[in-house]
């Protein structure tokens, strides 16, 4: 089958974009390829300015286009141009992505809120360690002034022996005695077991 082209002469207009789309509205395949050619790099403009993503936008600019070639018959040349048409179509079609994919993130994110237990082993956690340092400290008080020196250093500070030695100006023997008998007064007042 020969496709006919009609050329205007000097003078005479060829098919509107509006002619285009009615012939599109009787299912003429070839009014739509015209169509399609003439939009779409519009369409994808203003789909790409309002979702950004250029993927999405290349959907959403298939969609207004399948929408034109569904839809023509809708199209009322009294109330606009067929490319104003087209392209508020593709806006609304832009800002229902861009609001679903919100949407999309916020129902997510209740989701992840809604389903995200509290950490209550965390906060038992935390108030058990609390009541311990608290207990510990007053455990250290009830050492002599060299038991809770010497405790300290070598088990808050992570000095040696011999450092805890040289630090209190005590000798070695005298620190890892005190050490040993504040560890098992600790022991006895925190109540741990032998």
């Amino acid at each position: 089958m020969r496709t006919v082209v009609h050329i205007a002469a000097p003078g005479e207009r060829g098919p509107t974009l509006e002619d285009r789309l009615a012939r599109v509205a009787q299912g003429d395949q070839e009014a739509f390829s015209f169509v399609y050619d003439a939009v779409i790099g519009a369409v994808l403009g203003v789909a790409r300015r309002v979702v950004r993503d250029p993927a999405q936008s290349e959907e959403v600019a298939q969609e207004v286009l399948l929408d034109v070639w569904r839809g023509a018959a809708r199209f009322r040349p009294d109330r606009g141009s067929a490319m104003t048409w087209i392209l508020t179509m593709a806006h609304h079609r832009a800002v229902d992505r861009v609001r679903s994919a919100q949407a999309a993130t916020d129902r997510e994110h209740r989701t992840a809120l809604r389903e995200r237990t509290p950490e209550y082993d965390e906060v038992i956690e935390e108030v058990e360690a609390r009541l311990e340092r608290e207990q510990v400290r007053r455990c250290l008080r009830t050492l002599t002034e060299l038991q809770r020196q010497s405790v300290t250093l070598a088990y808050y500070r992570g000095c040696t022996h011999r450092e805890v030695a040289g630090l209190l100006d005590v000798p070695l023997g005298t620190i890892k005695t005190r050490l040993r008998d504040g560890l098992i007064r600790l022991r006895d007042c925190l109540g741990v077991g032998a």
